[in-house]
């Protein structure tokens, strides 16, 4: 069963036409990457997945429910949205910071518990950053707060997870991190959808690729299927060769930098460990 599912989803702005027919289905557990260039309307999906935008057309569920049917607060606590890595006005304690997902379960002016404590404290554990509980939030690093924030929509209760471009601003270990968290995550039963401008990262750890271009989804389905020469440069204008490496898994080169390789390469080359040599140019 379908965990998310969008059906013929159209949305505007003003007369601005940003969405067309959008549908697709999303399953518990898995880690899905929303790919297409600027203004393809990658943003705006997630806004409506997370129930902040209503679609002029079609139907975005959850579990078989309209979204417009669930309450705002019962649907905060079902989805939750990690921001980009962003600069903090106020030193607040790491255990501060992921103690405020808990927002969605208190009323107005009640204080945080005994329990919301162990929950944050436990969502801080899951996420390996206990460590840093006590740390103001911005004396951490960029990966190190993108991290609390996955634990603030844990402490949310939330099991699953919208994060717009997670890696941008963060430098390359800790995008490897990240990544492999989500990953690790997702194998416990949390579902993450990311938009992102790396075909390579869905490569790396994702289950399901959405491509969008012009508002319309341009493909749909396992990122070895949908990720290829042909549907790169349809999406983004750029000649890329899509090079297998080992059983479902591909990597991406740029073309002028694969003709220069295969200028370079010969036979007598030694391919990498586990690899494949470079197939004819």
């Amino acid at each position: 069963m379908s965990l998310i599912c969008a059906k013929k989803i159209s949305f505007s702005y003003g007369n601005t036409p940003i969405l067309n027919d959008v549908s697709f289905s999303i399953g518990k557990g898995e880690l899905v990457s929303i790919l297409g260039p600027n203004g393809c309307g990658k943003t705006t999906l997630l806004k409506i997945i997370l129930g902040l935008y209503l679609p002029q057309s079609g139907q975005m569920s959850l579990n078989n429910i309209d979204l417009t049917h669930i309450e705002r607060k019962r649907l905060a606590k079902e989805i939750a949205y990690v921001p980009q890595v962003h600069s903090a006005s106020f030193a607040y304690s790491v255990k501060d910071v992921a103690m405020m997902g808990r927002m969605p379960h208190k009323r107005f002016f009640s204080l945080f518990s005994d329990d919301d404590e162990r929950i944050t404290l436990n969502a801080l554990k899951k996420i390996g950053i206990l460590h840093l509980k006590d740390k103001p939030y911005t004396q951490i690093s960029g990966g190190e707060r993108q991290l609390t924030l996955i634990a603030r929509a844990m402490a949310q209760g939330a099991r699953i997870f919208i994060l717009d471009e997670p890696l941008n601003g963060l430098d390359y270990g800790n995008q490897l991190k990240l990544l492999e968290q989500l990953h690790e995550l997702c194998s416990e039963g949390y579902t993450f959808i990311k938009s992102t401008h790396f075909p390579d990262h869905a490569f790396w750890v994702s289950d399901h690729v959405i491509m969008l271009k012009n508002g319309a989804v341009h493909a749909d389905g396992p990122p070895e299927d949908v990720i290829t020469q042909k549907s790169l440069y349809e999406l983004y204008d750029a000649k890329v060769q899509v090079l297998p490496y080992a059983k479902n898994f591909r990597i991406c080169i740029p073309g002028k930098i694969y003709s220069r390789l295969c200028e370079d390469w010969s036979p007598m080359d030694q391919p990498p460990q586990h690899g494949s040599q470079l197939p004819p140019c």
